[in-house]
């Protein structure tokens, strides 16, 4: 994988979001009109792997930058269920926890503090895109919210095999 920039998001509530992934460098960045410019970056000398967009899951090795914050993020290590495959930020200065869970096998859900904020799909070929909810009781998606979004999702895509699936593979593995 080498590095390449999505092709921009055309997001209905804050325009166009501009995306670049540097697999090999280990670098993501976000940005877009009224959007923080947000950043993971995986810390140097840390194994990439193929099939993680920013290189890896593992605990501490990466960094989240969002508006020139860093943030702490936590991502989940992958293995049998859906919720394994989350990933979790949480904002100390804002007081607010992110989660970017998968909930089928091509979408994640973005919550924050437990609200459902929107849908995200990242297909693997250059291409995020963000449904959003509707807002209840005045409580709207605010521009952090969608740069958050965004990076999660392009850094360690979205979606995951049903757990049947996911065990059945375990499984597989582990034959001779």
């Amino acid at each position: 994988m080498e590095a390449f920039t999505y092709e921009p998001a055309a997001d209905r509530l804050f325009g166009v979001v501009h995306i670049a992934l540097d697999h090999e460098g280990g670098t993501l960045t976000v940005s877009g009109d009224g959007l923080p410019h947000t950043e993971i970056r995986r810390s140097a000398g840390s194994p990439s792997e193929s099939h993680v967009p920013i290189g890896t899951r593992e605990q501490g090795r990466r960094t989240l930058s969002v508006g020139g914050a860093d943030e702490a993020l936590r991502p989940a290590k992958g293995f049998l269920t859906r919720r394994s495959y989350r990933v979790e930020v949480e904002f100390a200065a804002r007081g607010q926890t992110y989660l970017l869970v998968p909930d089928s096998l091509g979408t994640s859900r973005l919550l924050r503090d437990g609200r459902l904020l929107g849908v995200f799909k990242s297909t693997g070929d250059g291409t995020v895109g963000a449904e959003w909810e509707e807002p209840k009781s005045g409580k709207r998606v605010e521009p952090h919210d969608a740069a958050v979004g965004y990076a999660l999702a392009a850094a360690f895509g979205t979606g995951a095999e049903p757990m049947w699936k996911l065990t059945l593979n375990a499984l597989l593995e582990m034959w001779p």
